[in-house]
Parts: structure tokens; C-alpha cells; sequence
């Protein structure tokens, strides 16, 4: 994956989860620096969307 898809929130937060799920990134934190995104603006960002994060299951729901 070249980029996230930071315009359809559906495909963010499954892009996301799947990267976590499936141990391409270990943590959120990972992925927003390799896809140079800043991590508090995109939790907050889902969060004003519904989505909320656990850091605990490491995923979005």
C-alpha cells in the first residue's frame, strides 16, 4: 500500500485495521509515521466519524 485512502473513512479504518491485523505495522503510531500522517488528527478525525480506537484489540471499531 502506497498511501492511505484518507478521503473515504470506510476504506481508512478497514486499510488500518488490516494493516494491524495482519502484523504489517505493530502499532498505530507505526503506521501514521510511515504514511506520514499525524496519529492525534486521524483519531480524532474517526473519533468526529464514530470510529473509536483500542489500543488493547489495536484496532478501530
Amino acid at each position: 500500500m502506497e498511501h492511505l485512502p484518507l478521503k473515504d473513512t470506510a476504506m481508512l479504518v478497514s486499510a488500518i485495521n488490516f494493516l494491524l491485523r495482519d502484523h504489517e505495522f505493530e502499532t498505530l503510531e507505526e503506521i501514521c509515521y510511515h504514511f506520514n500522517v499525524d496519529q492525534e488528527e486521524l483519531v480524532a478525525r474517526l473519533k468526529s466519524e464514530g470510529f473509536e480506537y483500542s489500543e488493547e484489540q489495536r484496532k478501530f471499531w
